[in-house]
């Protein structure tokens, strides 16, 4: 089974599908993304320290950059909740906390993927919360 770091590692492409249907607020034959692994983490760790973003406000911004009309929160979900794990990963292994993909920075009490994670992982997101004044 691959770990959370090997899944982060994948070199899968984003794409841009045309919707067939109406969801997730994108009409049908409209644009959406779905990003990629590394898109996500790549746009976590641009966010500067002590700055937070909504996992709505980062959909938002994704697809603006993308020029598409959404991007998909199932995508989204699956790699956030990737890019947290790998990041947990890292800093179990050594890595300090200033090194791994800051996932405190879009994840708060509210996000889907905190429900996910264990306990001490999202007691270890809400301290760098507390410790950055998100």
């Amino acid at each position: 089974m691959k770990s959370w770091t090997d899944k982060l590692q994948s070199n899968a492409p984003h794409e841009i599908k045309r919707m067939p249907v109406t969801r997730a607020g994108v009409a049908k034959g409209g644009a959406m993304l779905l990003p990629s692994v590394r898109m996500i983490d790549d746009f976590i760790r641009a966010i500067p320290r002590r700055r937070q973003m909504s996992v709505a406000e980062m959909r938002a911004e994704l697809a603006k950059r993308h020029k598409a009309d959404g991007a998909c929160p199932v995508y989204t979900g699956y790699h956030l909740r990737t890019c947290a794990e790998a990041a947990f990963e890292a800093y179990n292994e050594g890595m300090p906390l200033t090194k791994v993909t800051p996932v405190w920075r879009v994840l708060d009490e509210t996000a889907l993927t905190m429900k996910k994670l264990s306990a001490a992982n999202r007691a270890l997101i809400l301290a760098q919360r507390e410790k950055e004044g998100l």
